[in-house]
């Protein structure tokens, strides 16, 4: 009975989740306009925290001095390294590349304060002297980070909408050819950015992410108050944190399909799991957040946003459906060894394949368009795996709510290779 109850209840939940992914899908389809306003001569500032990133900062900076534009500049938050970050930012472009050195006891509190302390010091450092907040365009790129040459001419258009306090790029992974984990990983990113993100645009409700996130330093200001003394939380998500705090100043968060920030996949499946641990308890922290939503932001963004930061409990949820299975299945074997008749009808396997991999037409489809080169055959056929790597987040949950409930609040950074 207890098995039946379970199994109908996971059940529940997959039906759920694939109406909603389904709307969503709908939604990403359509195409958005954006009213054009004069255009601004804005400067552009690229935020780079880091601990430890001598194995990738680089090729990172490298990038970011290159771009075909003319108003911008690094600055690389070294948080108090013991490796060779802080001599590799003092070897790139003087004009375009600052360094701010964080010393402890005060560094390696997280990638929040970190970042604040770096908005800070663009103030203090007279680096911004002369310009309005509204046309300081702050970005926070990865270590690893490495931008689309063409970024800032696609995210640029956004911010003539003077609403706008925010721009999320897509993400890749530059590495995705080492193999079917790294494979997967892009995949994730870019189902989430082509099709939850895309569709988010129309809902209010577009999200985040801690690597490519454009926003106004107008925007930013906002939200220093009750945040020692600057916009990020010390939340293990701090960016998903500070994209819902836009949205309830008034802000709006756009979405740009156009342009991507490509990011280093994890290659070994513990280290992965490891990194989700760490998002998964951010999302957990981050209910906090539920009674702002409830009371300053309206709508259909509001029930979506309240919806998203639910996932971490109906993922637990859903763990619980392939041990419900397993139990069923065997049940169902052995009243039909007792019964000397099969007890199991063909639905029994039909089912379960239309409740998993149903999604996995559409999420096929929309890589094979983002990734040409892979073909739709094949990509469907990587929508299948990517289905049974979404099990990872299962032992990721677990591991983010043991860490929360014995009270670990610690970073767990991923090691870069």
């Amino acid at each position: 009975m207890i098995t039946e109850v379970m199994l109908g209840a996971s059940i529940a939940l997959i039906v759920m989740a694939g109406t909603y992914n389904t709307g969503m899908f709908v939604l990403s389809r359509r195409r958005i306009r954006h009213p054009r306003s004069p255009r601004t001569q804005r400067i552009y500032v690229f935020l780079l925290a880091c601990l430890n990133e001598e194995k990738v900062l680089a090729e990172s900076l490298a990038r970011i001095t290159a771009l075909p534009a003319g108003n911008f500049l690094a600055l690389v938050i070294d948080d108090a390294s013991d490796d060779r970050t802080a001599e590799i930012a003092r070897a790139a472009d003087p004009k375009r590349v600052h360094l701010l050195q964080r010393h402890l006891p005060n560094a390696r509190k997280g990638k929040g304060a970190a970042l604040n302390n770096g908005i800070h010091h663009l103030r203090s450092s007279g680096i911004l002297d002369g310009y309005d907040p509204r046309d300081v365009i702050v970005c926070v790129v990865d270590a690893d980070g490495r931008l689309d040459q063409h970024v800032i001419q696609a995210v640029d258009p956004y911010f003539d909408d003077p609403r706008t306090g925010a721009t999320q790029v897509g993400v890749r992974m530059y590495n995705r050819h080492k193999g079917l984990l790294a494979r997967l990983q892009d995949m994730e990113f870019v189902i989430y950015g082509d099709i939850f993100q895309s569709a988010r645009r129309y809902i209010g409700s577009v999200g985040m992410g801690g690597n490519g996130q454009f926003m106004r330093l107008a925007a930013l200001d906002t939200l220093s108050a009750g945040h020692g003394g600057g916009p990020w939380s010390d939340s293990l998500t701090e960016d998903l944190d500070l994209g819902v705090r836009l949205i309830a100043r008034g802000w709006t968060n756009q979405h740009c399909t156009t342009a991507a920030v490509s990011q280093q996949a994890v290659l070994d499946v513990k280290r992965l799991v490891r990194q989700r641990s760490r998002w998964f308890q951010g999302h957990l922290q981050s209910a906090n957040l539920v009674p702002m939503i409830l009371r300053e932001i309206p709508g259909r963004a509001a029930v979506d946003l309240l919806y998203h930061l639910s996932s971490p409990v109906l993922i637990l949820l859903t763990s619980l459906l392939p041990l419900s299975f397993v139990v069923a299945t065997a049940g169902a074997v052995i009243g039909s060894v007792e019964a000397g008749r099969l007890l199991v009808s063909p639905m029994w396997i039909i089912g379960p394949y239309l409740l998993s991999f149903t999604a996995a037409y559409a999420y096929g489809w929309v890589y094979s368009r983002r990734e040409r080169e892979v073909g739709l055959g094949r990509a469907v056929l990587l929508s299948h795996a990517f289905v049974l790597y979404g099990y990872i987040w299962f032992a990721a949950g677990w591991w983010g709510l043991w860490r929360m409930l014995t009270g670990k609040q610690t970073w767990l950074k991923t090691a870069r290779t």
